[in-house]
């Protein structure tokens, strides 16, 4: 057998090659956030959490133990690469760049398991944006890692926003703490509402869409708040 030393930055991206997996499928596939991979992989950020580690180490296989110690992972790649030539293992330069990746709120995965979201025509998979233009349109975010993107649907909330019109969501936000636009679900519907604390009533949920009545949120419904949406393009036919 023949050992490859490897740092946990060229294990994982051995692992994906080996997969064929991007920073995009994994984070779909072991619902760990692609910011978070992307950041990791291109020396921009400091190592994950143990806890994100574990997800990834389930999907590939290996032992969480192989991404924290550099003997566990010399024993790893023994085992998994020592067949394998060792350009097919040589991790490939990922080029650094200042992009922030914007992705698209995942319904499938563990924060929206399960969501629907009616009348929804297709969705905005991700968005790159540069650091100028983050810091020029988007203000008041609790930091850029929790930003993702919800395609708009249904008609409720005309003229805010059209089905299919992108909106920027903070996943930070998670609790309502003053008057604003939200995505939230009651059970496992999704919605994106004004919600508007009124006292002795609790929250009401209100459509810009005037033929949709405001409604209550029962204190005894399965509600959850997903985020606060920041920001929403309109779009127009010419």
């Amino acid at each position: 057998m023949h050992s490859f030393a490897m740092n946990s930055r060229e294990f994982l991206q051995a692992l994906m090659d080996r997969a064929g997996d991007t920073a995009n499928s994994l984070a779909r596939k072991a619902k760990v956030p692609q910011p978070t991979i992307y950041r990791f992989l291109s020396g921009t950020a400091a190592e994950p959490r143990v806890s994100t580690f574990e997800p990834i180490a389930r999907h590939y296989g290996v032992p969480v133990e192989a991404f924290l110690s550099d003997r566990a992972r010399a024993d790893v790649v023994d085992t998994i690469f020592s067949g394998f030539p060792a350009k097919e293992v040589t991790p490939t330069p990922i080029p650094v760049s200042d992009d922030i990746p914007i992705p698209q709120f995942d319904t499938g995965g563990k924060m929206g398991d399960g969501l629907e979201l009616r009348d929804q025509p297709g969705m905005i998979k991700s968005w790159h944006v540069d650091p100028e233009w983050l810091h020029k349109n988007v203000r008041g975010a609790s930091a850029a890692s929790n930003l993702c993107i919800v395609t708009g649907f249904g008609d409720s909330m005309k003229p805010m926003f059209n089905p299919g019109d992108p909106l920027l969501v903070d996943r930070g936000i998670t609790t309502v703490e003053y008057d604003a636009v939200y995505f939230f679900r009651v059970c496992d519907e999704g919605f994106i509402k004004r919600l508007q604390r009124i006292p002795g009533r609790g929250l009401t949920a209100i459509s810009e869409n005037k033929a949709y009545e405001p409604w209550i949120v029962e204190a005894g419904m399965d509600f959850e708040v997903f985020g606060r949406v920041l920001k929403v393009w309109r779009s127009e036919d010419f």
